[in-house]
């Protein structure tokens, strides 16, 4: 009787985790797809994103050579994760 408890529990368990899952991976790609058309919206009215206060500070430690510092201060400027702070970085 336990055996089967638990075998309906994991099973239940996986049931949820890949319902989740799916559901994550589709708000994920509305997500994109609205991004890419706000960038399109933007991009045809001549709408430029003002810059985040603190990005001198990044310049300035990325053109030192702190790379890590800078990363860390795109993030802190602008609530980036840290794939996109590297890159942002990286693209100075």
């Amino acid at each position: 009787m336990t055996l089967i408890l638990i075998l309906s529990l994991i099973i239940t368990a996986g049931w949820i985790v890949s319902t989740v899952t799916l559901r994550i991976r589709e708000v994920e790609r509305k997500t994109d797809r609205l991004e890419r058309r706000l960038g399109l919206l933007l991009d045809h009215f001549g709408i430029v994103e003002p810059e985040p206060d603190g990005m001198d500070g990044v310049r300035a430690l990325a053109a030192e050579g702190r790379t890590v510092a800078a990363i860390k201060a795109y993030r802190e400027a602008t609530g980036a994760g840290l794939v996109e702070a590297k890159r942002a970085v990286e693209a100075l």
